[in-house]
C-alpha cells in the first residue's frame, strides 16, 4: 500500500482542521517548569491521548513522579519496519511577557505564521506525525509498518523520568527507528536532516556576602559586592573570543573531519544576514571557526539569566546580600556533563574572591549525540521531504540538545530521524514563538510520505 493520491488530497483537504487541532492544543498552558500548571500540563497530554485514541490507536497515559508520558501504537504488522515516534507536549515559560505581540497561550495567525508558545518546540511539529498516521488510518489504507508515540510531559526539564524508566520501557518501545521532529530547517525553503544534536549542562550559582542588603556609601569599598563577585566569576569562564577557561574542558572535544567542513562550506551560509535575522551588528565565536561550525559542532558556555539586587523602579543604592546566576554549557559527542560539574567546581574554588561564599547546584546534563547520516532511514527521509518540500534536503547538525536521544540509542539499539520543520527565526524558547503554517502542512504531507517510503524497506 502506498501513500496514494487519494491519501495526499484529503491531506489537502483536512488543512483547516489539521490547523484548528493545533491552535486548540496550544491555547493549553503546559509549562512544565512552573508547578501551578500541573493540572494544565496534564490536560495537554489528555488533548493528545484522546486526539491519538480517536483515531483508533491503542493509547496508554503513563504516568511517571512528575508529568505524564503518553504511549500509543497501531497495529503490529508482520515483517514490517517498526518506528517510534517521540516528541513532547510542554513547553517553556513566557516571560518576558510584555514582549509578547499577543498573549503567548492565544494562539495568532499573522503574516502565514501561527504565533504561540510551542508552536514549533515542539508541538506544531510533533503534531504533524500525529496528523498523518491519523489521516492514514482514516483514509481506509493500513499503514505500511507500525508505528509507535512516544510524547512526554519533561522534556524542557531535562527528561529526567523519561531516562530513568527507558530501560522498563525498552520492551515496549523496541523500534528500529526513532523520529523526532524538534529541530529546524537549515534555511527558508531548504529543509534537513540533522544527524548531531549538541549536549547541554546547566547550573544555578549563588554568591552569598553579607547577611543583608548594606547602605552602599556606609559600607563600600569594606566589604566585597556579591554581585561583582559574581560577574567576575561569570567573566573568568570564558575569554574575549567564547573560549571556555574551564581546567580539561576541550580534552575531549573531537575535531571536525575535513569532508564534513568542506560539506557545510558548500551550504548558503551568510553571515551578514543571518546577523541582520537575529538583530546583531555583527557574529561572535571561537576563532578558527565558521559560524555553522561554531554553533552545531564547538561546546559554548552563556549565562541564561541573572538576579541580584533591587529591580523595581528608581534608584536604591545597596550592597546586595547576594547574586545568582543561571548558566549553561552546550556539549559536544564525548564530553562527560559530570566531568564538566566537576570542572565547574573546580574552577569557582580557584577564582572565588574573598569575603563571599558560593553554591552551585547542577541542574539537568546530557551528552552530544551522532547519528548514521547513509542509513537507508535517511534515504526514506530523503523521499520523502523532497516530495513534499519540492527540494531535497542537506545533511546538518544542530546546535540544541534533545537529551533524551542518547540514551534511545543505547537502550533500544535503534536509528535516529530528526526531520526539523521549523524555521531559525520561529523565537522557540522566545517570546513571540511561531510556526509557519506552510511548513506545518508540509511537515504532515513529508510524515504521511515517509510512513509509505520506510515501509518499503523490508
Amino acid at each position: 500500500m502506498t501513500a496514494s493520491n487519494d491519501l495526499l488530497a484529503q491531506l489537502a483537504d483536512s488543512a483547516p482542521r489539521h490547523l484548528e487541532e493545533l491552535i486548540q492544543w496550544l491555547r493549553i498552558p503546559s509549562v512544565s517548569s512552573d508547578s501551578s500548571r500541573v493540572s494544565e500540563v496534564k490536560q495537554a497530554a489528555t488533548w493528545v491521548a484522546d486526539k491519538l485514541e480517536c483515531a483508533g490507536l491503542s493509547v496508554e497515559i503513563l504516568p511517571t513522579e512528575g508529568h505524564p508520558m503518553v504511549y500509543a501504537e497501531s497495529p503490529r504488522i508482520d515483517g514490517a519496519p517498526v518506528v517510534l515516534v517521540y516528541g513532547h507536549y510542554d513547553v517553556q515559560p513566557v516571560e518576558p511577557l510584555d514582549e509578547w505581540v499577543n498573549g503567548p497561550f492565544e494562539p495568532t495567525l499573522r503574516d502565514g505564521n501561527l504565533y504561540a508558545r510551542g508552536a514549533t518546540d515542539d508541538k506544531g511539529q510533533v503534531l504533524t506525525h500525529v496528523q498523518s498516521v491519523c489521516d492514514w488510518l482514516a483514509s481506509g489504507q493500513p499503514l505500511p509498518l507500525q508505528v509507535k508515540f512516544l510524547i512526554e510531559g519533561e522534556e524542557e526539564v531535562g527528561s529526567e523520568n523519561l531516562e530513568r524508566m527507558l530501560p522498563e520501557l525498552g520492551e515496549k518501545l523496541a523500534c528500529d527507528c526513532v523520529v523526532i521532529s524538534d529541530s529546524g530547517q537549515y534555511a527558508d525553503g531548504q529543509p534537513a536532516i540533522t544527524y548531531g544534536l549538541r549536549g547541554i549542562a546547566t547550573y544555578e550559582l549563588t554568591i552569598d556576602g553579607p547577611s543583608q542588603d548594606l547602605h552602599s556609601g556606609s559600607f563600600g569599598g569594606a566589604v566585597m559586592n556579591p554581585a561583582i563577585a559574581l560577574c567576575q566569576l561569570l567573566g573568568s569562564m570564558v575569554d574575549e573570543h567564547g573560549r571556555v577557561q574551564l581546567p580539561g574542558y576541550y580534552d575531549k572535544v573531537r575535531e571536525l573531519h575535513t569532508d564534513e567542513r568542506e560539506q557545510w562550506a558548500g551550504l548558503p551560509q551568510n553571515d551578514p544576514e543571518f546577523a541582520s535575522a537575529i538583530g546583531v551588528e555583527q557574529l561572535f565565536g571561537e576563532k578558527g571557526y565558521t559560524t555553522d561550525e561554531r554553533r552545531w559542532a564547538r561546546p559554548t558556555f552563556d549565562v541564561n539569566g541573572l538576579t541580584s539586587g533591587h529591580q523595581g523602579e528608581g534608584v536604591k543604592t545597596i550592597i546586595p546580600a547576594s547574586a545568582k546566576a543561571k548558566f549553561s554549557f552546550r556539549l559536544v559527542p564525548d564530553q562527560d556533563p559530570k566531568e564538566v560539574t566537576s570542572a565547574v567546581r573546580q574552577h569557582l574554588e580557584n577564582h572565588c574572591p574573598p569575603g563571599v561564599r558560593w553554591n552551585l547546584e547542577a541542574d539537568h546534563g546530557a551528552p552530544g549525540m551522532l547519528a548514521a547520516t547513509d542509513s537507508r532511514f535517511v534515504h526514506a527521509a530523503n523521499r520523502a521531504i523532497e516530495s513534499a518540500f519540492g527540494v531535497l534536503p542537506v545533511l546538518i547538525r544542530e546546535g540544541g540538545s534533545i537529551p533524551i536521544v542518547t540514551r534511545f540509542q543505547e537502550v533500544l539499539g535503534c536509528d535516529c530521524l530528526l526531520l526539523g520543520w521549523g524555521l531559525s527565526d520561529d523565537n522557540a524558547h522566545s517570546p513571540n514563538e511561531k510556526f509557519r503554517v506552510d511548513d506545518y502542512h508540509r511537515g504532515i504531507r513529508a510524515s504521511a510520505i515517509l510512513w509509505d517510503e520506510i515501509g518499503k524497506l523490508n
